[in-house]
């Protein structure tokens, strides 16, 4: 008995580790739009293209990843404040996106909650009548 209980334990952890991929689909099924890259990560694309036109042999990633990261690290503020500059444009961008976004978001939600209103008033209406007619039986 003790083994099964392990293995649904086991079981019930990976259901909750692959429910996180299936919220990012809906994320971007929904139109949301995607948050904004850091300055590292502006300088990785960019740092990408060039590894791989020095290096057009090696496919890890993890190797462009750690060699990145080093030069990084390696780079002065004056080397990374143009990374910093486009990840800062890049942001204020995503702020008016998401802006937008959230304003036709609000405008949808108030419609849905108008929707469900007008159902929930014909239960009442349904509700009344129901409550109508065990007044009548009553008398």
């Amino acid at each position: 008995m003790k083994g099964k209980a392990d293995t649904s334990k086991k079981g019930e952890g990976r259901l909750k580790a692959g429910g996180g991929a299936g919220k990012r689909k809906k994320a971007a099924a929904s139109g949301k739009p995607k948050r904004p890259p850091s300055a590292f990560f502006v300088f990785m694309s960019e740092f990408r293209q060039e590894y791989n036109a020095q290096h057009p042999d090696n496919k890890s990633v993890a190797a462009v990843s750690k060699a990145a990261g080093e030069k990084w690290r390696a780079m002065s503020e004056e080397e990374k404040q143009p990374y910093v500059d486009q990840a800062g444009q890049k942001k204020q961008d995503y702020e008016k996106t998401k802006a937008n976004f959230d304003k036709k978001e609000s405008t949808s939600s108030k419609k849905a909650k108008t929707h469900d209103d007008e159902g929930s008033d014909k239960s009442k209406s349904e509700v009344d009548d129901e409550d109508d007619e065990e007044n009548e039986e009553d008398e």
